[in-house]
């Protein structure tokens, strides 16, 4: 009897591989827009700027899923996917203290754990060290994207709900997870370089015997 040849697998569509860095690319390019919407003097200036920033925030659910679903994840992914909810989260919150409605302190806080926790990743990328997401980090960037718009539109709803003073506590919030979550990353980095370390000494050991 014949053997059935292996079928082939077909190449993906490229589209779908170039996907999730649409969605990545398109977070990025959201950040001037809600930067130039707020400064247009009009009284819905806040509401236009939070609707855009919660379709910009759903664009880093989508590039996840898409880069699952046909998987398409990538180096280029893996460090643009965080760069870009920085340019987003960091641009709205810089427009935020223009507008006095967050504290310069809050902002020096966000922006110098974010240069760190850069300058640890950018350093554990050449060690070759993997560093896992953590829960805190994904609880404050999702509590982020809930504030934001919270402290764009600043108005009560209704004239009952508080929405800045809820934006205003969530996003300190954040902050304090911020740095939770920077401490897990810095010493996910050492725990992985010494284990990487431990096992590349375990392999020049058994090379010399």
């Amino acid at each position: 009897m014949s053997k059935k040849a292996p079928q082939e697998t077909k190449p993906r569509p490229r589209w779908q591989t170039e996907l999730p860095m649409f969605f990545t690319y398109l977070r990025i390019g959201f950040a001037p827009i809600i930067m130039a919407v707020i400064y247009i003097p009009w009284s819905y200036s806040g509401w236009v700027a939070s609707g855009l920033f919660v379709i910009a925030s759903a664009t880093d659910w989508a590039d996840g899923y898409y880069a699952r679903k046909y998987s398409a994840q990538s180096v280029a992914g893996q460090f643009m996917d965080p760069i870009a909810d920085k340019l987003l989260v960091l641009s709205a919150i810089l427009m935020l203290l223009n507008m006095n409605r967050v504290d310069p302190v809050m902002v020096f806080l966000l922006i110098g754990r974010d240069i760190f926790i850069g300058g640890v990743r950018a350093i554990a990328a050449t060690s070759q060290v993997i560093i896992a997401a953590k829960p805190f980090g994904k609880w404050k960037t999702a509590l982020q994207m809930f504030a934001i718009p919270c402290l764009f539109v600043y108005d009560p709803i209704f004239g009952v709900i508080p929405l800045a003073k809820i934006g205003y506590v969530c996003l300190w919030v954040s902050v304090a997870l911020s740095f939770i979550s920077g401490v897990e990353y810095t010493w996910g980095y050492f725990k992985g370089k010494n284990k990487t370390e431990s096992s590349f000494g375990d392999t020049t050991s058994s090379n010399q015997h």
